[in-house]
């Protein structure tokens, strides 16, 4: 370096010598600059760029819009989780809940937002890891008193090494893995909330259908038993006021029907919102979601549904996460207590005089023992453990009302199933003494309206019994099919699939 030279100009030198001397100088500035300049630009070289990235919500709204079943990525993606052992993907005359729910974790936005939560906590680890760069300094000092004949420049470089204590970087990195873990739990809590979602609209679709198919048979009978009053009033064998109940009874069978068109349409809607696609793209869907209870939706025991709840729910392990992380965030902050080591060197070029020093430096934790942080991080350890306390309350609460619905309505069930069978049986003697001419048309009408009714009371019956089910399910977060597939982006996963 230039200003390292021990060189001095004495009152004694020639003109000639003093030129060469400066031509030296100039050459050796020329040389230190071009070093500053090369380590100037390998550093720069290692920074990372910015590029703009615009939205563009025409693109998004188009692609949308452009959303459907028949995708070839969302089918190469169906055929890479479904459980069948076929390799091919053939699309089903009647889609179940099962390839429904993968649909949804293909197309859900909810589950990008989950992911891109999870990206940006990985990222965090990165950043915690992350060692604190040491300082250069380049003072380029000048003596005015200097002696004729002497460089009044007096250069100096000094630089700084920070060293951390008490393992600082090792609690910051802890802390950053369990915020990534509770994120990656997220991801399995949202996509358990999508799942759940779809089923609720799966199911409201579909017994609208069913309730719709048993009003039709129901108002059959009710027409028809109001078109034989009308013909005994044409008779003269009711009177008039004898023809109110029967048409009361068509009208608000009829306005029940224009409330299932309505029931149907909301219910598709909602259900093209959990699939994350577009109307028009499942307005023609053929749907397979069974009524009819399975054999064993009521045999789970209580402590069994309450122990798998509370040790496998997502979302009480994401909290669980957090709170290791609060307490990872606590022991940064104790250990902040502990000053950091700065080594430290300092030298200087001072008239032809080399000059070397070497120090330690540390902050002095007189006025401030990081008090305030540390009671900062307690507080939030203790949220966090409060919060964990209350989702886990609220997971017992929805356990003990989803096992008391299911029960209520597996007696309910009982009672309406042996009410059909009792005005089947009815129906089956009046229709065989209609026959024998031993009994009326009406009659056998109206025990037909009666079986309609009680067969709806069951179907209702049903459909609740399939919401505790639903209920039990939400509060277990149990099945969880295709989980392998939410961690990943479906859409790059299925682009890169050939």
């Amino acid at each position: 370096m230039w200003w390292l030279a021990p060189i001095a100009l004495t009152q004694g030198s020639t003109v000639e010598s003093k030129h060469v001397i400066r031509a030296a100088i100039a050459e050796r500035a020329m040389t230190f600059g071009r070093y500053i300049i090369l380590i100037l630009l390998v550093g720069l070289c290692g920074c990372v760029q910015f590029h703009e990235r615009k939205l563009e919500p025409d693109k998004v709204l188009s692609s949308f819009e452009n959303r459907s079943l028949e995708d070839s990525a969302l089918q190469r993606f169906l055929a890479t989780n479904q459980t069948s052992s076929t390799d091919e993907w053939h699309a089903p005359a009647k889609w179940d809940l099962e390839t429904l729910t993968l649909v949804a974790f293909y197309y859900h936005p909810s589950l990008d937002l989950a992911r891109a939560q999870w990206s940006s906590s990985k990222a965090t680890i990165r950043t915690a890891a992350g060692r604190p760069n040491p300082t250069l300094g380049l003072l380029p000092g000048y003596d005015f008193t200097a002696a004729p004949g002497l460089p009044p420049w007096i250069p100096s470089v000094t630089y700084d090494m920070p060293i951390e204590t008490a393992g600082k970087r090792r609690k910051r990195m802890e802390r950053a893995q369990h915020l990534s873990t509770a994120a990656r739990f997220n991801i399995i809590s949202t996509a358990w909330q999508v799942r759940s979602a779809l089923r609720t609209s799966l199911l409201d679709l579909v017994a609208a259908g069913q309730r719709q198919q048993a009003i039709q048979a129901q108002l059959q009978s009710e027409q028809a038993i109001l078109q034989l009053m009308e013909q005994r009033l044409a008779a003269g064998a009711v009177a008039p006021a004898e023809l109110y109940p029967a048409r009361v009874a068509v009208l608000r069978t009829r306005a029940d029907v224009i409330d299932l068109r309505r029931q149907l349409v909301d219910a598709r809607a909602r259900m093209a919102d959990a699939l994350g696609l577009p109307l028009k793209a499942i307005e023609s869907l053929a749907l397979d979601f069974p009524i009819d209870l399975p054999a064993n939706w009521n045999e789970l025991s209580a402590p069994e549904v309450r122990r798998t709840a509370l040790q496998g729910r997502a979302d009480l392990l994401g909290l669980i996460e957090e709170y290791e992380a609060s307490q990872a965030a606590l022991r940064v902050e104790i250990a902040r207590q502990y000053p950091d080591v700065h080594l430290g060197s300092n030298y200087q070029w001072d008239q032809g005089e080399n000059k070397w020093q070497l120090g330690v430096t540390f902050e002095l934790p007189i006025f401030n023992q990081n008090q305030g942080p540390i009671a900062e991080a307690e507080a939030k350890r203790a949220e966090a453990a409060t919060r964990f306390m209350a989702l886990q309350a609220k997971a017992i609460n929805e356990v003990d009302r989803a096992l008391s619905t299911r029960q209520a309505v597996a007696d309910q069930l009982k009672e309406a199933e042996s009410l059909v069978q009792t005005h089947r049986e009815l129906l089956s003697k009046l229709q065989g003494a209609l026959a024998q001419g031993g009994a009326d048309r009406v009659e056998v009408e109206t025990a037909a309206v009666e079986l309609r009714s009680s067969e709806r009371t069951l179907l209702e019956l049903k459909i609740k019994a399939q919401q505790a089910i639903g209920q039990l399910e939400d509060a277990l977060q149990r099945p969880i099919n295709a989980m392998r597939s939410v961690e990943q982006d479906p859409r790059s996963a299925a682009a890169n699939t050939p």
